[in-house]
């Protein structure tokens, strides 16, 4: 066999997201790029804030000497200690540098930690709807997923979170803002999550992690606070990175933040650094850490998304399709008008409309939309998207 079957297997199960993205460059191709209306992948339109500029035009007019050398496993000791600042405000907690780590992006932080924290056979739990390269990640490091349904309205069931809880079961990833739903878990579920894992650990014996994935936390709308998850569970970690919240996607730029009340925590450190080398991320980025430092109290101009929001919420909403009115992130995650959302999707195409099944994200008989396109298109869009409601009768 010339490549692994554990990777030739999960080649057919690989990313809707990425799927539809392609086939959408096949679409552009034949018809032009504005006659194909594509929602498939969150890929931030809206340019870095100014100071990201002003930061960059610094470093490359009056560069640090030895600015592009190796550095600490763990990231440099100034940029980690601009991020345990910010934490330190928001959480009242003390955050010091030494519970920082820099990574390459998310996808970097959240493979470090679970690097760190499993041994083979180790259970993490995931909600659906989904990420879907959890599943994979938690994989790569000799874990087992176990799903957890979340409610209707796509806040935390903590009574399901709890029945699929086991001896073996290390850690539980939450996403808030949630990608593909945009709900953001409010403070008294976080809270119920938080005791309820009290009473798990002290009747298993066992620590029981929640990592909070929260690349979106600075994108929120109509005043919603996305609530810190240090105030409400001990053991946490925070993974993220800033593709989103200062739209670097491409430069694979974020960190990991470690509660300063999770136990052993000189060890669990050492590990996450250790975990960050061995994986061969080795570092973020030299350039992007230094140029992140002095931004850790910026954003891009998350107006521009809730207009957006607003646009296809008000209009698709007033065509018959039923969603959860998102509070934060830049995802729609509307019911599919019929059961077999793959099949609907497939629908969608026929009128250069690409969207992304639920199936994908754990949860069939919904569909995704990623709003972060120019606006035009959305607008554009929105006759087709009535097409397509009245293909089937709404």
């Amino acid at each position: 066999m010339p490549i692994a079957r554990k990777i030739e297997e999960n080649l057919k199960r690989a990313s809707f997201i990425r799927a539809m993205f392609e086939e959408g460059e096949k679409l552009k191709k034949l018809y032009g790029a504005d006659k194909v209306y594509d929602f498939t992948i969150g890929n931030p339109d809206i340019e870095p804030p100014a100071a990201f500029n002003e930061e960059l035009k610094k470093l490359a007019f009056n560069p640090i000497p030895g600015m592009h050398r190796y550095m600490s496993n763990a990231g440099y000791p100034e940029t980690r200690r601009a991020i345990a600042e910010v934490l330190t405000e928001e959480s009242g907690l003390a955050f010091t540098e030494d519970y920082i780590v820099m990574t390459v992006g998310a996808g970097g932080s959240l493979n470090v930690v679970l690097k760190t924290l499993l041994d083979p056979g180790d259970e993490v739990v995931i909600l659906s709807p989904f990420f879907v390269e959890y599943k994979f990640y938690i994989d790569n490091h000799g874990g087992i997923f176990k799903e957890a349904p979340t409610k209707t309205n796509f806040q935390l069931d903590v009574e399901a979170i709890e029945a699929v809880i086991t001896p073996k079961t290390k850690a539980i990833i939450i996403n808030s803002p949630n990608n593909p739903t945009g709900v953001i878990y409010d403070a008294p579920s976080l809270k119920e999550l938080g005791d309820m894992l009290k009473k798990k650990e002290a009747e298993l014996g066992n620590d029981i992690y929640v990592i909070s994935d929260e690349p979106y936390a600075k994108i929120s709308y109509d005043g919603v606070k996305v609530p810190c998850i240090f105030n409400y569970i001990d053991n946490s970690i925070v993974v993220t990175s800033h593709s989103k919240d200062l739209a670097l996607p491409g430069e694979r730029i974020g960190y990991l933040a470690v509660s300063p009340r999770v136990k052993n925590l000189p060890l669990v450190m050492e590990g996450m650094t250790f975990a960050n080398r061995i994986l061969g991320f080795v570092n973020a980025p030299a350039l992007m850490q230094r140029l992140v430092t002095h931004l850790q109290r910026e954003r891009v101009d998350i107006a521009e998304y809730q207009e957006k929001r607003d646009i296809l919420y008000e209009n698709l909403t007033a065509m018959g399709f039923e969603m959860v009115k998102p509070s934060g992130a830049f995802y729609l995650f509307p019911k599919s008008l019929i059961p077999d959302d793959v099949e609907f999707v497939k629908t969608a195409q026929k009128f250069n409309l690409l969207l992304v099944p639920g199936s994908g994200f754990g949860k069939p008989g919904y569909f995704r939309i990623a709003y972060c396109v120019d606006k035009q298109i959305i607008l554009n869009s929105l006759p087709t998207f009535q097409k397509l409601a009245r293909e089937y009768g709404l």
